[in-house]
């Protein structure tokens, strides 16, 4: 009887899924901007402890630093800082159930459109006096 060759196996890599895991979707969104809200706030506390260590040197430089934070430019970045600690804490807070409620990932995109919801309102009430204050309204 002749030997009958048999078919050698073909290996072949692994299929790889096309684009990114990603697709932008809430969960991901809602990480991306805790992560810049946190480091922004960080970065903020930063420049906080170093400006009011200026008062020990010299409360003449306190006072300039202090005057250049009385300008429109800065004002708006209080409201943004004020937004950044807005979202940062109630995002904080939806990550907190997820982890803790046994049905926070199930949920977890519904929160996260609760989270935005309550920004928007409290940002709402913050952002009309804010900008009066900064541009010489009331």
């Amino acid at each position: 009887m002749p030997d009958k060759k048999l078919p050698t196996p073909r290996i072949s890599a692994p299929r790889v899924p096309r684009g990114t895991l990603y697709r932008g979707r809430e969960g991901m969104w809602s990480w991306v901007l805790h992560r810049i809200t946190g480091v922004a706030i960080f970065f903020f506390l930063l420049v906080h402890i170093l400006d009011t260590s200026l008062v020990r040197l010299s409360p003449e430089a306190y006072n300039a630093v202090i005057d250049q934070y009385k300008t429109p430019i800065m004002g708006l970045g209080e409201a943004g800082l004020v937004a950044a600690i807005g979202f940062h804490a109630l995002n904080g807070l939806r990550i907190i159930l997820i982890d803790f409620w046994s049905v926070g990932t199930k949920h977890q995109r519904l929160m996260f459109w609760i989270v935005i919801g309550i920004w928007v309102v409290l940002m709402a009430g913050f952002l009309p006096r804010q900008l009066m204050h900064i541009f010489g309204g009331a």
